[in-house]
């Protein structure tokens, strides 16, 4: 295969997934969307977090939020997770690496609140202990998942899972969807 057919073969795939996610998740992303428009409507407060690429997905959806997407509007409480060095490191080095995103859920997030939670197994235990803090704290929980969507999907109250063990591509869509669902907001934040 050349390098052309490689990228061809490659983006068709893309597009494929996506278009299988459209034709099976839109009512998850239309959901997804009035939550978000609902807790921030609210007061509310939107928290994302992840690691890897996810860790990178959940402080870009956060910079989206507060500053702006598609519109100049006032800014929106979003936060990533992720971005706190120090309490990041602090929190591994005295309670371990599971407990650096339930650390923060505890302490900062409230009822009413939503936590966005990106995982391509579904199954990292900081995510995990994430979703099950929020849930004893009454933050809703949304999980943007892949493969078979792990434990988080029984912990979320809503789950976008794309059908695919592949991360890169899982990520990728679970980027794409999030900018749609921030055209959303934006757009039910309008109204």
């Amino acid at each position: 295969m050349t390098p052309a057919e490689h990228a061809r073969a490659g983006l068709a795939a893309l597009a494929a997934l996506a278009t299988r996610v459209a034709e099976t998740h839109a009512e998850t992303i239309a959901a997804i969307a009035d939550t978000y428009a609902a807790a921030l409507r609210a007061g509310g407060t939107l928290f994302f977090a992840g690691n890897g690429g996810s860790a990178a997905d959940a402080q870009h959806l956060a910079t989206e939020y507060v500053v702006r997407y598609r519109a100049t509007r006032p800014a929106l409480r979003a936060m990533a997770l992720t971005t706190d060095s120090s309490l990041l490191t602090a929190c591994a080095n005295d309670m371990g690496f599971d407990e650096v995103f339930a650390r923060q859920v505890e302490a900062l997030a409230r009822p009413g609140d939503v936590l966005s939670l990106h995982s391509t197994s579904g199954e990292s235990p900081n995510v995990i202990r994430a979703a099950q803090t929020a849930k004893r704290h009454g933050v809703k929980v949304v999980g943007f998942l892949g493969q078979s969507g792990g434990q988080v999907k029984e912990l979320a109250d809503v789950a976008l899972i794309v059908p695919s063990d592949d991360t890169s591509r899982i990520q990728e869509i679970h980027l794409a969807v999030e900018h749609l669902i921030c055209e959303l907001v934006e757009e039910r934040l309008r109204e």
